[in-house]
């Protein structure tokens, strides 16, 4: 059977094209951005299409029309112009130390040199690139085209260290600060990355650079649309559906539910992950393909820095000039989390330019969960795994006594300088958390937190348990509170249902339950 082949891995927009790849036509679009503006910055995801992106802007300007037959752009484009590219990648490398990143742009310079020549006195990186641009330009007759890949790559490894960061961002930017100095000489500049620092490198300076990463002209530049989706692979997903068992309709909401829900701006569309859907098709099977690339650990070391509230990923608000860049010398971790990928756009408040933010999609939710259970508890995975399922089965049968005991054990085998230099609140809030969202992938669980009261519901086909938490009060104390307030009335007339109360109380000194009273 003829099987078609997906470019997982390969970022290079002429290997695609000339191999026979699946290729998901965005050159509408790109005719559209090249044809309007001259400097663009671009924030998406790792993983989401950025190098192949810049790859194919690449061979635009190369003036490789061959490459684009039977694609949107041939129709538009009737002006297949040569220019000299200068394409920059500065995902290749590991920042760990200042001459990590001398040593990719001496590089990458010199490479350039080699094609255009040098120019006395162009002693430091910035000198060399502008003299680049010039001898480039009057060479061949056409301005240059400017492709940077990844170019917040070293800012994002040097979080936390502040020297190292000090060191980058003299460095790069007056390094970026050419593509405002040779204007007269430049086609286009185009620089990606995860992330949009503010108060350092390119943005600081580059007035010129138009930030394209909210504009709802260009959110289809990267990621897959659900109309793009049926288009063009409409006949994966039937294969897919045969192969699991499932009907076309049951497939299509499971891949919606894994991959889809990205929003780069309010009231916009969705849009599905690349390279989870590619490997979902290659492979014909659900996983957590995007995640399993690599989760940076700096992320989690800035929840903890800030003892961030675990229950706000679920419904983080924060205003607009917050979302949109990051001051990497301060890095408060929401616009981080944002701009990598692991929160998105889920409401948008009009009156108070506030944003209302959550997970994605079941793919990114479930496995960063996984992903903070060790962080918090100390837990291997494969132990992790071991407990949450007997969680489960218990909660799943009913047994609430076996459950507490657990849970109780649980956080007693946790240790103790896990919750070092955090509020112990916060802290025991944040493991439970992580615990009743790792249950709520198999039964309904429900939210409420404020000023460290935490109540929970918990559903499953035959028992619902309504929950209230206490920090060194008493186990009877919160099954009075959940009396008072009622938390239990909603579900008192659900007959399909056996209906639990569980008051229980965490104890400052010995650091775990204390104790805990279930009413039936």
């Amino acid at each position: 059977m003829y099987k078609r082949i997906y470019p997982i891995g390969i970022q290079n927009f002429e290997k695609i094209r000339k191999d026979g790849y699946v290729y998901v036509d965005k050159t509408a679009v790109i005719h559209r951005l090249v044809k309007t503006g001259s400097y663009y910055f671009l924030s998406r995801p790792r993983r989401f299409g950025k190098s192949l992106l810049l790859s194919t802007l690449h061979a635009y300007f190369d003036g490789k029309r061959e490459l684009f037959e039977g694609l949107a752009i041939e129709q538009l484009e009737q002006d297949w112009t040569k220019h000299p590219v200068l394409h920059m990648d500065l995902n290749i490398g590991k920042y760990d130390t200042p001459e990590s990143l001398d040593h990719i742009l001496d590089e990458t310079l010199s490479r350039w040199e080699d094609i255009y020549g040098t120019g006395k006195a162009e002693a430091t990186p910035a000198l060399r690139f502008a003299g680049i641009i010039r001898r480039a330009h009057q060479q061949t007759g056409q301005r240059v085209a400017i492709l940077v890949d990844e170019y917040d790559k070293p800012m994002l490894q040097a979080i936390g260290n502040e020297e190292l960061q000090r060191y980058y961002r003299d460095t790069l930017k007056p390094f970026y600060g050419v593509l405002k100095t040779m204007d007269g000489d430049i086609q286009i500049g185009f620089l990606t990355g995860v992330t949009k620092f503010s108060k350092v490198s390119v943005f600081s300076d580059l007035n010129n650079l138009i930030d394209i990463s909210m504009d709802r002209r260009y959110l289809t530049l990267c990621g897959i649309t659900e109309e793009e989706l049926h288009r063009d692979f409409d006949e994966d997903i039937h294969t897919l559906a045969e192969v699991q068992g499932m009907s076309f309709e049951e497939t299509c909401l499971k891949l919606k539910e894994n991959y889809d829900g990205y929003h780069f701006t309010y009231n916009s569309i969705g849009i599905y992950n690349p390279f989870s859907l590619l490997n979902t098709f290659a492979k014909m099977e659900f996983s957590n393909y995007w995640f399993q690339t690599g989760t940076p650990s700096y992320l989690v070391e800035l929840l903890q820095k800030h003892d961030y509230d675990l229950y706000r990923l679920t419904h983080e608000e924060t205003s607009a000039k917050l979302l949109d860049s990051i001051d990497s010398m301060d890095a408060n971790p929401i616009p981080v989390i944002y701009q990598s990928g692991y929160l998105t756009i889920k409401g948008y408040d009009q009156e108070f330019d506030t944003y209302r933010l959550g997970f994605p999609n079941s793919e990114v939710e479930r496995s960063f969960i996984d992903y903070l259970l060790p962080f918090y508890t100390g837990k291997t995975e494969s132990k992790s795994e071991f407990d949450i399922q007997k969680f489960i089965r218990e909660v799943r049968s009913g047994n609430y006594e076996s459950f507490f005991r657990r849970l109780a054990a649980f956080f007693s085998d946790i240790p103790y300088d896990m919750a070092a230099g955090f509020s112990l609140e916060r802290h025991y809030q944040n493991v439970l958390f992580i615990i009743f969202r790792l249950l709520g992938f198999y039964t309904k669980v429900e939210y409420h937190t404020s000023e460290g009261r935490v109540d929970l519901v918990m559903q499953t086909d035959h028992f619902t348990y309504v929950m209230e938490f206490k920090l060194d009060g008493t186990a009877e104390e919160a099954l009075q509170q959940i009396e008072e307030k009622h938390y239990a009335a909603p579900f008192a007339a659900d007959t399909q249902r056996k209906l639990f109360k569980a008051g229980i109380n965490f104890s400052k000194e010995t650091h775990g339950i204390e104790r805990w009273l279930v009413v039936e």
